[in-house]
């Protein structure tokens, strides 16, 4: 399996941000810009990018929803001079959450929203080996404050059972710390930070009792590549709170978390230079809720002349 991509909805900024993001973290690229045409949008930038070897995608699709602090991507920096770079490369035009200091969690610490609203937590990984680099991190609030626990354990078991999953990519769930007596107005027993692991990458979750004015929305997504149809049905029944109330592979699930489970083959059939093909691919999955693949093809292959 492919990795799980984030997904940035900006209004028209897609790729002056992706262009931020790649200067401010190391090892990170633009791997390439494709136009859609005809959504209900309009014409929309749909930038691919890799921050730390993570793949990320970002698009231009209008002022529909904005980015809060309920997905998080928490960044490990080998040197508190490294924390330092990122953090003032980031925070340009941007605002302070939790102001770059040491806590006790952290020799350097610090949570911020840049300037087009995506929210960042930077750290010095304290002498730790790091895994990996950029991690999505999940604040469950308001309605569905301490379900932070169910939920990764929801997400591991959904991820450990598909099809063709590999022991290679495992999926579990480890929660780290809990809020204890005291700690008003957080809930003794509920999560103050965990950690798990999907088709092999980490993510992290915390349950917040303060009164965060944000929920889970479109803003932030989760790509799940799928390889095959029986992948793509499997996710979509799997993770869906109403499946049919999907709409071009898009689902929420039971906590508001949104995702988009989408076929690995999406990009061959929108790149390559081919604007009638991609075009064609874009009216076929307009129309769609699940994405079907045949049919996908079938768009694709409309215009081609056999030999």
């Amino acid at each position: 399996m492919q990795k799980i991509t984030p997904h940035l909805w900006f209004d028209k900024e897609a790729r002056e941000a992706a262009e931020l993001y790649v200067s401010a973290i190391p090892n990170s690229r633009i791997d390439g810009v494709t136009k859609l045409s005809e959504t209900p949008s309009g014409d929309c930038d749909l930038v691919s990018f890799t921050l730390g070897g993570q793949p990320f995608m970002a698009i231009s699709a209008g002022p529909l929803f904005r980015f809060n602090p309920s997905i998080s991507f928490h960044i490990k920096c080998d040197t508190v001079e490294e924390v330092d770079r990122v953090w003032e490369r980031l925070a340009e035009g941007g605002k302070a959450l939790m102001p770059l200091d040491t806590y006790p969690f952290s020799q350097r610490f610090g949570w911020l929203e840049d300037r087009f609203g995506l929210s960042w937590q930077v750290s010095h990984a304290g002498g730790k080996m790091i895994g990996q680099v950029v991690t999505p991190v999940l604040l469950f609030a308001g309605s569905v404050l301490g379900k932070a626990e169910e939920a990764i354990n929801y997400y591991a078991s959904v991820f450990a059972d598909a099809p063709n999953s590999s022991g290679l990519l495992m999926s579990n769930a480890d929660v780290m710390l809990r809020h204890g007596e005291g700690e008003a107005p957080e809930v003794p027993g509920t999560v103050r930070y965990a950690e798990f692991t999907l088709a092999g990458q980490q993510f992290g979750a915390l349950d917040s009792a303060h009164d965060h004015k944000f929920a889970f929305n479109e803003a932030v997504s989760l790509m799940v590549p799928c390889d095959t149809q029986a992948e793509i049905d499997y996710f979509w029944d799997k993770l869906a709170a109403n499946p049919d109330a999907g709409q071009c592979g898009w689902i929420k699930d039971r906590y508001g978390v949104s995702w988009q489970v989408t076929p690995t083959t999406m990009g061959r059939l929108l790149g390559g230079g081919d604007k009638a093909r991609a075009q064609r691919v874009t009216r076929a999955f307009l129309k769609m809720k699940k994405f079907d693949i045949a049919e996908l093809e079938r768009a694709a292959a409309a215009g081609e002349v056999a030999e």
